[in-house]
């Protein structure tokens, strides 16, 4: 038979055993989803919990915001240009309960429905439309993963799109196209200058028609300039109207 100081040690660190296994000690970020004979029976924490050892099992849940990156995504647009494109996720647990129950890894399906979400809610959108709307289809992305996730009791706080990178022929086809469009409105700024100066002359020469005198001072003024230049000599046009004063004389 065995001494009794070995049994009463025996017995004692069985006591001891079942005391640290029916103890719980959960932090203020933390909650534990506890089970009775296998069925959910409460969410309790922060703080210590105390468990019955054998009847009470319990999960712990982190309730703190996750930083999830999602993997570069080959991306066809809705004008049929491939893109890769990749994706910051923020989210973080609000019912601890249905994040055990509801699915048996929150974060991997949280993350698997991240890349199918990424690639259906850009699909539907146009190369530029990705490249200059970014808070738009942040915003886009992140309503339809919080809509579907919230069944885990996940919340989507946020979704950043990190970088959209195009294929060399594509970055050539959009240099090409900038300065196509930049050549156009050249174009245009020139043509209205155009236009512009044209209804100014227009309007000046209706005012000297009205002014025959306006015209040989202009024109007088234009010797004026011509006289300036440092030219040995000079052929200009003389009007009819200045001589037709010496004619009549004669």
């Amino acid at each position: 038979m065995m001494p009794i100081e070995i049994v009463a040690s025996i017995l004692v660190l069985a006591l001891l055993a079942t005391l640290a296994s029916a103890v719980r000690i959960f932090r203020e970020y933390e909650r534990g989803v506890v089970f009775f004979l296998g069925r959910f029976q409460k969410v309790t924490g922060p703080g210590l919990v105390i468990l019955i050892p054998g009847l009470q099992k319990v999960v712990r849940v982190d309730l703190r915001t996750v930083v999830l990156e999602v993997p570069t995504q080959d991306v066809i647009s809705r004008d049929n240009v491939s893109v890769k494109v990749s994706a910051v996720v923020y989210f973080r647990i609000v019912d601890a309960k249905n994040s055990v129950i509801e699915v048996k890894d929150y974060l991997n399906a949280t993350s698997q429905l991240a890349q199918t979400t990424l690639r259906s809610v850009l699909g539907r959108h146009q190369l530029d439309e990705m490249l200059a709307e970014r808070e738009k289809l942040n915003a886009d992305i992140r309503g339809a993963l919080d809509a579907q996730a919230a069944q885990w009791g996940v919340k989507v706080s946020n979704v950043e799109l990190k970088q959209i990178d195009l294929t060399e022929s594509m970055i050539r086809a959009m240099a090409r196209q900038a300065e196509a469009e930049r050549e156009r409105r050249a174009k245009i700024i020139n043509a209205e200058g155009e236009l512009q100066s044209a209804e100014k002359l227009a309007a000046a020469a209706k005012i000297l028609a009205q002014e025959p005198q306006a015209i040989q001072l202009r024109y007088l003024e234009t010797l004026t300039l011509i006289g300036v230049e440092k030219n040995t000599t000079v052929v200009f046009p003389l009007p009819i109207d200045l001589l037709a004063g010496l004619l009549t004389k004669k």
